[in-house]
Formats: C-alpha cells, sequence, structure tokens
C-alpha cells in the first residue's frame, strides 16, 4: 500500500463501509484523528477500523451526526465541534486533511464547508471511470481510484483579494496576516508567492513605522520573489506593481545608505508619510505631527547641506551676529550645555542668512500661522481639540509651495490588484 507522509491531523467520514476508512488512516498516517459519523455507526470503528490500524494515532475523538442526510444539521454539529477539537490538538491552519470517501452528500459539503479554514488537502477513493485521474488502488479485490485536492489553490483568490484590499487601505499587518494564511494553506508551488507578498505588507509596515533598514530588507527579498512568481504566470496584476516596489526599494536604499547626518531624503518621506495619514488612514494627529517634522526636516538639511550648522548642536558664532546672542540665551540646554534651535528659530537663521527657503517661510508666515496654531492646539501636539483634515490639508498645501517639492519625488506606495 502506498503511504504519504504522516499528517498532523485526519477527519474521516463514515457512515457503512469501514475499508476505505482504515485505508486512509494507514496510508496518512495521523498524529490526530477524528471520526464524523452518524451515532449507528461508532460501534463499527471500534470492531472494524480500530484493530487495522497499523499505527495508531496520539489522539482521536468523535463528531456525532443525528441525521447524516440533513445538511443544515450536519453542519451545525460538525462547525460547532471541530474548530475547537483543531485547536485543543494545536493543529496548525493548512495542516488538517479530510476524507469524504464515506460521506453522504449532506455530510461531505457540511464537512467540507467547516473545515476549509483548517485543511490544505481533501482525499477520497472513488470508482475508476473514463477521464477520472488518481493513484490506482486494490480494495477489498476491487479497483479504486485515490484522489486528492486542495481546495486553497483554487478559492486563494478571493481572500487574496481581500489581503489586497487591505494592503490598499494601509492595514498592512492584517494584510500580512491574510497572506501568511494563504501561504499555509496553498500547496507547496504556490506558496513562495503568498509568502512574498506577505514579507511585502510586512515591508510596508516597517516603513509607515520608521524602521526604514529592515523595511529596505524586506523589500528588496519581496521584490525578487514576485519577480520570480511573475516568470511562472502568477494572478494577472502581479507584474503591473513591480515597477513601483522598485522604486520604493530604490527611495528607501538611499535613505538607508546616506552616511550624513541630516538625511537628505528623510523630509520628503515624511511629507509623504502625512499624506498616506491623511488621505487613506485619516489619522489627522498623525498626519499633522508628520507634517511640521517634515518642515522642520528640510530646514534642517538646508542648514545642515548649505551652512554646515546642526540644529541639535549649534555654535552660536555659526549662526548671523543678529541671532548670536538670542541663542546664548534662548537655546541653551541646562543638561548637556549644547545650543538646540527649535523650527522657528530654524527658519529665522535661514532668513538671516539670505536663503531662499527662509525668506519664503516669513513670507508665507501669515498663512502658516493658524494652521501650525491648530497643529500646536492638536491632541497630539499640547492641546486639547482634534484637527481638522482640512487644516492638514492647508498645511500640507503650503508646506509643499514652500519647499517647492515635485510630487514625483515623493515616494508612492504601490497598489495591489491582484
Amino acid at each position: 500500500m502506498a503511504q504519504d507522509q504522516p499528517v498532523a491531523a485526519l477527519v474521516v467520514a463514515l457512515t457503512g463501509k469501514m475499508a476505505p476508512a482504515v485505508y486512509a488512516i494507514n496510508r496518512l498516517r495521523p498524529e490526530s484523528l477524528c471520526f464524523v459519523l452518524p451515532e449507528s455507526a461508532k460501534a463499527l470503528v471500534e470492531t472494524d477500523v480500530q484493530p487495522h490500524i497499523s499505527q495508531m494515532p496520539r489522539r482521536w475523538d468523535w463528531v456525532l451526526l443525528s441525521d447524516p442526510e440533513h445538511f443544515p444539521g450536519c453542519y451545525q454539529t460538525i462547525a460547532r465541534s471541530l474548530p475547537a477539537m483543531l485547536r485543543t490538538w494545536e493543529v496548525d491552519p493548512g495542516a488538517l486533511v479530510v476524507d469524504v470517501t464515506g460521506a453522504t452528500a449532506a455530510m461531505a459539503g457540511a464537512l467540507v464547508l467547516a473545515a476549509t479554514p483548517f485543511t490544505s488537502r481533501i482525499v477520497s477513493l472513488i470508482e475508476p471511470k473514463e477521464g477520472r485521474e488518481g493513484d490506482a488502488v486494490t480494495l477489498e479485490g476491487g479497483e479504486r481510484l485515490w484522489v486528492s485536492i486542495n481546495p486553497w489553490d483554487e478559492g486563494a483568490e478571493t481572500v487574496r483579494r481581500q489581503g489586497c484590499e487591505l494592503f490598499n487601505r494601509g492595514a498592512f499587518v492584517a494584510a500580512a496576516t491574510v497572506f501568511r494564511q494563504i501561504e499555509s494553506r496553498v500547496s507547496g508551488g504556490q506558496k513562495p508567492l503568498y509568502r512574498a507578498l506577505a514579507d511585502l505588507a510586512e515591508g510596508y509596515d516597517l516603513w509607515e513605522r520608521f524602521h526604514y533598514r529592515q523595511a529596505w530588507e524586506k523589500l528588496k527579498g519581496a521584490v525578487k520573489a514576485i519577480e520570480m512568481a511573475s516568470l511562472f504566470g502568477g494572478p494577472p496584476g502581479l507584474k503591473a506593481g513591480i515597477p513601483a516596489i522598485k522604486s520604493n526599494a530604490g527611495f528607501l536604499e538611499k535613505l538607508v545608505l546616506d552616511p550624513a547626518d541630516v538625511k537628505e531624503l528623510l523630509p520628503f518621506e515624511l511629507l509623504a508619510h502625512a499624506g498616506r495619514r491623511l488621505r487613506v488612514a485619516h489619522d489627522t494627529e498623525a498626519a499633522m505631527g508628520a507634517l511640521v517634522r517634515a518642515l522642520e526636516g528640510f530646514a534642517q538639511y538646508r542648514l545642515f547641506k548649505q551652512y554646515h550648522i546642526k540644529t541639535w548642536d549649534v555654535q552660536p558664532d555659526q549662526l548671523p551676529h543678529v541671532l548670536q546672542e538670542t541663542c546664548r540665551t534662548c537655546y541653551l540646554e541646562d543638561i548637556d550645555g549644547k545650543y538646540v534651535l527649535p523650527v522657528q528659530a530654524q527658519f529665522r537663521v535661514l532668513a538671516a542668512l539670505d536663503d531662499p527657503l527662509g525668506r519664503t517661510y516669513f513670507k508665507e508666515w501669515p498663512s502658516m500661522k493658524p494652521l501650525l496654531n491648530a497643529a500646536n492646539h492638536a491632541v497630539l501636539g499640547h492641546g486639547f481639540d482634534t484637527v481638522k483634515s482640512e487644516r492638514v490639508q492647508q498645511l500640507y498645501e503650503v508646506v509643499v509651495k514652500l519647499t517647492g517639492v515635485q510630487d514625483g519625488s515623493l515616494p508612492k506606495f504601490p497598489v495591489l490588484t491582484l
């Protein structure tokens, strides 16, 4: 008799004949075994099945059906019993095998429906007929075919779309969870794609939490795996997302490998982050905080790049003469003795240096002041009022005008349509 690799758990549906069940159990050698059967067949298991099992499972149990021809009753009983049993047995998703050989139509439908979240394999012994494929088996003096199907190989599309929708809404952790679930259930050839999609979602989650190096590593690996999957076909739309992912990985590479104390691309990333928080996540508080920080980032980079001024450790004599005394008296940190320029002072320095960014800042100051006040009064600022999305959008537009940032210079996350 052919033997497969031992399985973690097997559910066998029974009504009358026991020989097919014995064959399935001995072929699959499960660690855990559950019989789904009517009460009348329970005694047959003890007399006609157990004595013929070559390798006894470590655990087994029953799900007893009152009417094996009644689908609603079968489904209710199985759905209420099987998931709790599998959790108790610590059976991982995708590790369950279901044998429907001995099931009635009602039992088979109910069992497959209830077990789909846990199974990656449905098996049965069927009569050989023209057009049917499977392993030829001799059972009770007759020919049978052993057939096996993974329902997730065809059914993953619907769940994959749910994962893509979560990804496109910025729910990257939830999307990664969906893709990992699919990975655990589909057959081997499809696993690398879903592993890559899960890594991709995890990478963008790391990005959103400012773990840029880890995000870069995730995206690099994911894009290679997705490219490989696309060579073998893959779902429609797979190739379309690759250029955006590559562009994002390139952006992160430049950001991560920039050795400067003030990274040129960080303000661009923070501005893009503010846009994502506002338009995708609808988190106005986080968006406003990122926007104010992006504004400061542009000033910090200009001061560092053009004038070698570190805003967190400035030397008063680096500043224009008119601001040196103010720096000494107002910006000294009493703990470490360093001079630290707040945001407003950074732009005052730029203006005093006749830098275009500083000049434009104070030119735009009348329109910016109420918007920065809104940021200051926000819950995550220093106040008690939830900031309105209109205020965030208005400040976003002012920052873009002030810095001259082009839309094409901001990183854009891909839209998954698989």
